[in-house]
């Protein structure tokens, strides 16, 4: 488990990270959301040892993880800025990390080379930046360790090679029980592999919160009434948000769903369905009930 404890950051006079609690559980995906400066890289850098907090601590497994080779041999960090030795190729690539991490799976780097069409001899700098995002993404995972941290590693990708990744990381979630942590300043990017989401604004933590359960307890509505309806007609459930459109109901509330199809039916209609919510629209909900803009924040 990684537990991050009032962990803050300064740059000269510039606050990149302010004073984040957060534990990000194994066996689970966790996606960190934030707008471009709003510390994403500045808390990944941390968690990988990279950079030292000026206040607080992380550790993994209660170990602290700055300056520490053994914990450090626990994860790899697949940086936003893509950076490779001077003319080195994947291949020596591949034996510079054999060195570093002991489970490292040869075997398994050379097929995914093959499936992904990438040249093992040829040097990394020709290389797109799509392409070279592949080869660390399979370098992360041939390194078979506990904890995969991405920055934007999905950004640069096609589509096809980015649901590959996302079925990689998911097979050893399932095999060995892979902890990614994925930043991302895109929402959709995340939607379909993340258990629990973080959000991140002007360096703090703003939600932090279990998909699921944030899927469980707020629901869409969608319904046409015999009547007339305003929002204060529903005053006795939580609205976040009401709106209309000709005859259709839009109505976004808090609860159970049991409870607020009970509610709802209780109300004479012509159409009634609840809908799934997206995750774009579950943070405008949480977000907006908050004081906040998530299309401001993110987007």
């Amino acid at each position: 488990m990684i537990s991050a404890k009032n962990v803050t950051k300064y740059f000269d006079d510039i606050k990149a990270i302010d004073d984040v609690t957060a534990v990000i559980k194994e066996g689970s995906v966790f996606g960190l959301i934030g707008s471009n400066g709003a510390g994403k890289s500045t808390f990944l850098r941390m968690l990988s040892g990279v950079i030292k907090p000026d206040r607080g601590e992380i550790t993994i497994d209660g170990e602290n993880v700055f300056e520490n080779i053994k914990v450090k041999e626990r994860f790899f960090y697949i940086s936003d800025e893509q950076y490779f030795f001077p003319n080195t190729t994947p291949k020596a690539l591949k034996e510079y990390y054999k060195n570093i991490y002991k489970n490292f799976d040869s075997k398994r780097f050379d097929s995914l080379m093959k499936g992904f069409n990438l040249d093992e001899n040829r040097k990394i700098n020709t290389f797109s930046k799509g392409m070279k995002k592949q080869v660390s993404v399979i370098c992360a995972v041939s390194s078979m360790t506990d904890y995969i941290f991405c920055d934007e590693t999905f950004d640069g990708l096609d589509p096809v090679v980015r649901q590959a990744v996302k079925s990689i990381f998911a097979g050893d979630m399932e095999d060995r029980g892979l902890t990614p942590v994925i930043a991302s300043h895109n929402l959709r990017e995340l939607e379909d592999i993340c258990d629990h989401i973080g959000l991140l604004h002007r360096g703090g933590i703003l939600l932090s919160k279990d998909l699921e359960d944030m899927k469980l307890g707020i629901h869409k509505i969608q319904c046409v009434f015999t009547q007339s309806k305003t929002r204060e007609d529903f005053s006795d459930i939580e609205i976040l948000s009401f709106e209309k459109r000709g005859s259709l109901y839009t109505i976004t509330a808090r609860g159970k769903r049991e409870e607020l199809t009970l509610r709802i039916q209780k109300e004479e209609t012509i159409f009634f369905e609840l809908l799934p919510l997206s995750l774009e629209e579950i943070f405008i909900s949480e977000t907006e009930v908050r004081g906040y803009d998530i299309k401001k924040l993110i987007f």
